[in-house]
């Protein structure tokens, strides 16, 4: 899929939906990730980091960059920009915001609101080791093949709620992100 081709249907579709959403017994706290989009000029990449092993809330895992809103944020955007340069080192200047995906309940407490954008190719990025362990691509193509989106059942509190998996070589994409790349996935359709 080129960039014209993802700005096409990305417009044209407005069904994205939430698919997680859980009983919590204390208030939301709300968070905002970026869904950085790379063209390399001959297809769409979606850039993801593996969140450091020490951190208090999904260490280890694969997620978009991003964080919980501050008192001085001013939106979600700003927020998703704020902790992307810090995780990642990349200014706001060069984000390019498409638009956001609605947003998401996650089981730590946070609602989280997605936002869509480009980044630069060949960007060179900063991690920030105390947040981000790893920074790297997958093709927006392999998450645009059925075959590798993998979903389970499982009850918690006694609800029932889907958890998604898309395996990409080593890095196992699971849960929120996972959801939130099956939204982008169906928005697409």
């Amino acid at each position: 899929m080129t960039k014209d081709e993802f700005l096409l249907k990305f417009s044209l579709n407005t069904r994205s939906k939430s698919l997680h959403r859980y009983i919590h017994p204390t208030p939301l706290r709300k968070a905002a990730v970026l869904i950085p989009l790379i063209d390399d000029g001959q297809q769409l990449h979606v850039l993801l980091t593996k969140r450091a092993s020490h951190l208090r809330h999904h260490a280890g895992q694969v997620s978009f960059p991003g964080g919980k809103v501050e008192e001085s944020d001013t939106s979600m955007a700003y927020t998703a920009f704020r902790e992307t340069h810090e995780e990642i080192g990349l200014p706001p200047s060069l984000i390019d915001i498409v638009g956001n995906l609605h947003s998401y309940q996650v089981i730590s407490g946070f609602e989280v609101t997605p936002i869509i954008a480009f980044i630069p190719d060949n960007y060179i990025f900063t991690q920030d080791d105390n947040e981000v362990s790893e920074i790297f691509q997958v093709p927006l193509q392999h998450f645009l093949a059925p075959e590798n989106h993998i979903s389970f059942s499982v009850k918690r509190k006694g609800y029932s709620h889907s958890v998604h998996f898309m395996p990409y070589k080593q890095y196992n994409i699971w849960g929120a992100t996972a959801s939130m790349i099956k939204d982008l996935v169906n928005h697409l359709s």
